[in-house]
């Protein structure tokens, strides 16, 4: 009987584990405005979100006030490595723009608009 429970226990966590995004992990930002950013991105519900988990200058790790807070949420699984639908906060401007991701391996192109204005950076996986 115990065989039984561990065996199944097995084949629970193993299929948990196939129904992880391929975007989910840590991810870092280009620099905007001196800075950057790893952001922990994984799925709230049944989106996907990204968490500032570090930040970082010039002269290495800091401690930001906007540590711990959101800045993509409600983006939705399109399929084949596109994310859309979500939104995007740049701290250094305080906007939120309309945005949409795409997965090609370990690089993730970010973008997001406001009316007609524009703003992309392509972010790296962190090992």
């Amino acid at each position: 009987m115990k065989t039984l429970l561990t065996a199944a226990a097995a084949l629970v966590l193993s299929v948990g584990a196939g129904f992880a995004d391929p975007i989910d992990g840590t991810w870092k930002t280009e620099v905007d405005d001196g800075a950057y950013a790893h952001i922990a991105v994984a799925p709230c519900g049944d989106k996907i979100c990204g968490v500032i988990a570090r930040t970082f200058d010039s002269s290495g790790e800091t401690k930001s006030p906007n540590i711990g807070k959101q800045l993509v949420w409600d983006m939705s699984v399109k399929g084949e490595g596109a994310y859309a639908g979500g939104k995007i906060w740049q701290p250094s401007k305080d906007k939120v723009y309309k945005s949409k991701m795409a997965l090609n391996g370990n690089t993730l192109k970010v973008s997001g608009c406001v009316g007609p204005i524009c703003k992309k950076q392509t972010w790296s996986r962190v090992n």
